[in-house]
């Protein structure tokens, strides 16, 4: 003769573990969406700091080539110096620039790439505070 009261317990253990197997299940589907969705970012996010990197070389570039070509056209030492100190500020101020931009976009592209996974951190915290 079964025990009714052993019976509910067994019943309420299966359905229990039958929930958690269901949560765990949820949980790992989101996991596996968000790293593929971070990883989606990321990719694009390298593109673009490899592109903004690329771009401030050839940038460079082109400016060490425009002072190479005024110093060499410079008459009188003390022309040489007014324009060497010119060439000095220019590319302090535009060190400074391509410095911010680069940190903003550097910043940017971290947070799209890791707001995937972030966002299922949450989530998962929040199921399992509930």
């Amino acid at each position: 003769m079964a025990n009714p009261t052993v019976e509910k317990i067994t019943k309420a253990n299966a359905d229990a573990l039958a929930k958690s197997g269901q949560a765990a299940e949820t949980v790992m589907k989101g996991g596996a969406e968000a790293l593929s969705e971070s990883g989606a970012a990321s990719r694009t996010a390298i593109q673009d700091l490899t592109k903004a990197y690329q771009e401030l070389a050839t940038k460079n570039a082109k400016n060490l080539t425009a002072a190479i070509q005024a110093l060499s056209a410079v008459k009188s030492p003390p022309e040489f110096i007014e324009l060497q100190q010119k060439l000095i500020k220019d590319g302090v101020e535009a060190a400074v620039s391509d410095s911010h931009r680069i940190v903003q976009l550097t910043t940017a592209v971290f947070t799209a790439a890791f707001e995937p996974v972030k966002k299922q951190f949450e989530a998962v915290q929040k199921t399992a505070l509930t």
